[in-house]
């Protein structure tokens, strides 16, 4: 069994590096809490994996630090999304992602904003500070239709509680392939007929050069006025100047959005203004204990790769998943 040198790049590396060592007692770890020392470290263990999170932002991530380097040979990256790597040559290094460990909590946060909607709870809200008694009514899920852009383990997860809840499930996904818990699923090219149908829209893919600007101004224009987007991925994928022309002019009746362009999103930037916008800080998938799922599954992978096993989420740099 071989023994790698390992660093931990987290700005709060304590829970994967107790859980490391919890089942690899014998490894040689190493911490590193910044952007800008991590070349450094690198150099001085000569580390061949790396377990990272981007905590400083995306800009400064020191990717060529780890894709360019003559020592690290894995890289597993502690959230699902990868888009901060660019690319890479999978000849020369490994990346693995953690998908997966969020999917339920990113489930239960999208419908958590579809039943905010439903329910009209942000009327509720303001009625109810101002004492104001007004008579409402309140709208089911079940019979609506949700359309998913994006199947992979979150995109299930949504589709699962979906059908709990009687609606109709409809995905889109790059391989036209059939999925148990989605009614229909269909390429991407089918994507302006199925906006058409869909009560709610939830953005779960990936962020690559195919995805950017995926939802524009076109498809704001083919969603249905009573329509929701919830945005669960990464920021870039939603043209935000044509979602802002979209709730300007009455295009859908609303968003939910947890990730942005650019994060943290600008105190001035119009999308606070919104009453039918809900804004939330890029938390969605951040939950009492993710660390703690997220680094046991770095250690299951430290296994494999210890015994010359398949990892697990390998990334194909191509896909960006």
């Amino acid at each position: 069994m071989s023994r790698p040198v390992v660093i931990i790049h987290s700005n709060r590396p304590e829970t994967v590096e107790s859980v490391v060592r919890e089942n690899h007692p014998d490894l040689e770890l190493h911490r590193c809490d910044t952007y800008r020392a991590l070349s450094g470290t690198v150099d001085a263990t000569r580390a061949d994996v790396v377990y990272s999170v981007m905590f400083e932002g995306k800009p400064t991530f020191p990717r060529n630090v780890l894709l360019k380097g003559e020592t690290v040979k894995w890289v597993s990256v502690g959230g699902s999304g990868v888009d901060h790597l660019g690319s890479w040559d999978p000849q020369t290094v490994t990346v693995t992602n953690a998908a997966g460990v969020a999917a339920g909590m990113l489930a239960e946060y999208t419908f958590g904003m579809m039943l905010s909607f439903s329910l009209g709870l942000r009327g509720f809200q303001k009625d109810q500070q101002q004492r104001r008694w007004t008579a409402a009514t309140v709208e089911p899920l079940k019979g609506k239709t949700v359309l998913l852009f994006g199947l992979g383990k979150t995109g299930q997860a949504v589709a699962r509680l979906a059908r709990d809840f009687g609606m109709t499930t409809l995905g889109v996904r790059s391989r036209l392939e059939p999925v148990s818990c989605v009614d229909e699923v269909y390429g991407p090219d089918s994507s302006e007929i199925l906006l058409s149908r869909a009560d709610f829209v939830v953005c779960c893919m990936p962020l690559t050069p195919a995805t950017r600007g995926f939802l524009n101004a076109k498809a704001f224009s083919a969603m249905k006025p009573s329509a929701v987007l919830i945005d669960i991925s990464r920021g870039g994928i939603v043209d935000e100047t044509a979602l802002l022309v979209a709730l300007r002019g009455g295009l859908i009746r609303g968003a939910a959005l947890d990730v942005f362009t650019v994060e943290p999103l600008a105190a001035d930037h119009p999308l606070w203004s919104f009453d039918n916008v809900i804004v939330t800080p890029h938390c969605a998938s951040t939950f009492d204990g993710w660390e703690w799922t997220a680094a046991r599954m770095f250690s299951e992978n430290l296994g494999r790769w210890r015994r010359d096993e398949p990892l697990m989420n390998v990334v194909d740099p191509l896909r960006g998943y």
